[in-house]
């Protein structure tokens, strides 16, 4: 049969893609549907038609499937912040397993049996929700004038109006009033992206979970914020409020912050604490510029597991690329003999050299600059070599000059975390044809009711 856009389908859902749309078939042909979750019955109209597969729209669900819940959030589906938050938590930690097992298993191209062997279960939340230290609110206004805050609807940039989101602190809710309030006294215009005009373009506020600190920083279309003193002292009521500082953005971008900010009340950073597996903590020190994870209580899990993977004795030099502000290398720091870090982000160098002063910790060394450059560099100009190798690299994975390196080096074992299991898949089977093996792998839920997930994974040398 043919079908056409608006055509009305009747479908039960099979399966859920890599963005979290329900998958079903009829006679062959493949729907993928928005907002339907596996095992659901539903009623969907045709929005695009494509050779051999079509997407659609989700209208009804006829019958629900047994992994189908309620929803906390009342715009998760508008917002694309959290696609699978209608999947029972049970069946996303399945998702997500099942999702990094495909990937390695069709571009990795690892046997079943190795991978029966190798992988080990996923890690999951207690409690998922609540668990976001960091989040950037986007100003603007609705249709009729009025400023509004909250998440950007899917592949789009208009606002959903939201001050509470259920992954969010508590406290995001008291801050945006207060900005919004703040914005309406002193006639303080929001940011328009079109004309490149207004004042307040986004607000960013993060928390340290174990400290209770709180930061906001103020992103502005302009070096002055009119009346900050007054939002200031509004805002450092909140309580647990430590950090309250003012970002420049005036590029017609859709980067968020802007390279310059100063501090307008309190401290220039937060500080948080992670803890080892052996309840030892490392305190950091977190900047609004800084890379650090949004899920704390996770993250401990999974440097814990990368921690545990890289069989540390207190004799091997190690090399952490794609350090960001330190976070594994510090871990690494206190098993190892030496640690070298490697990351392109200036600030975030800065920020690890002064957790590592702040946490007593000297046998690490942080190198600004892309992994790719400076690891050849040293090796060929230095002859540095590494015991344990580990990366964390962006959602694109690892570099080819960096792996033609690392596989030059060949390390004793790699320890790969990933945020995208797809880039991690192509990358192993790289390595593991190049002297390598894999031996452990396990993902990480670090983000609940979005398709996001981290994996960790230990190959070693052959020869070992």
């Amino acid at each position: 049969m043919k079908y056409e856009k608006d055509d009305i389908v009747t479908l039960v859902i099979e399966d859920m893609g890599a963005d979290g749309e329900g998958i079903g078939k009829i006679d062959g042909f493949t729907f993928f549907v928005k907002d339907a979750v596996i095992g659901d019955k539903v009623e969907a109209k045709v929005m695009k038609v494509k050779k051999g597969y079509a997407y659609a729209r989700l209208v009804r669900v006829v019958e629900p499937s047994p992994n189908r819940t309620e929803p906390k959030c009342p715009c998760h589906k508008q917002c694309g912040g959290c696609q699978i938050q209608a999947l029972d938590y049970g069946a996303q930690l399945l998702y997500k397993e099942k999702k990094v097992r495909n990937n390695l298993l069709r571009i990795g191209g690892f046997s079943e049996e190795v991978l029966d062997r190798i992988m080990e279960p996923i890690v999951g939340m207690e409690h998922p929700y609540r668990y976001r230290n960091k989040a950037q609110f986007p100003m603007g206004t609705d249709k009729k004038g009025e400023i509004v805050t909250g998440f950007y609807a899917g592949r789009t940039h208009t606002i959903i109006p939201n001050t509470e989101c259920v992954l969010g602190i508590s406290e995001n809710r008291d801050i945006l009033e207060i900005l919004i309030d703040y914005m309406k006294t002193y006639k303080v215009k929001p940011y328009d992206e079109t004309a490149g005009t207004g004042v307040v373009r986004h607000v960013l506020i993060r928390k340290g979970f174990t400290t209770g600190e709180i930061m906001v920083c103020v992103v502005i279309n302009g070096e002055h914020l009119p009346h900050e003193d007054k939002l200031a002292e509004a805002l450092k009521k909140v309580k647990g409020m430590a950090s309250i500082s003012i970002n420049v953005n005036t590029q017609k971008t859709n980067v968020i912050m802007g390279e310059r900010c100063r501090t307008v009340w309190g401290s220039d950073t937060i500080k948080d604490v992670i803890h080892m597996q052996d309840g030892d903590g490392i305190t950091f020190a977190i900047s609004p510029l800084s890379f650090y994870q949004v899920n704390p209580v996770q993250t401990e899990k999974l440097y814990g597991i990368a921690l545990d993977y890289a069989g540390l004795t207190g004799t091997e030099t190690v090399w952490d690329l794609y350090c960001g502000i330190g976070t594994i290398s510090l871990f690494m720091a206190k098993r190892a003999k030496q640690v070298y870090g490697v990351e392109i982000v200036e600030q975030a160098i800065l920020d690890a050299r002064m957790n590592a002063v702040r946490n007593g910790i000297d046998n690490v060394c942080f190198y600004v600059g892309k992994a790719e450059k400076v690891l050849p560099e040293l090796y060929e100009k230095e002859g540095i070599y590494a015991d344990v190798i580990c990366v964390d690299p962006p959602r694109k994975g690892c570099d080819t000059a960096c792996l033609e390196t690392i596989r030059k080096m060949m390390p004793r074992r790699i320890v790969y975390v990933s945020c995208d299991s797809a880039t991690l898949a192509r990358d192993l089977k790289y390595l593991c044809a190049n002297g390598y093996e894999l031996q452990r792998a396990r993902a990480v839920d670090l983000f609940s009711h979005t398709v996001h997930v981290e994996s960790v994974v230990l190959i070693t040398r052959k020869d070992e």
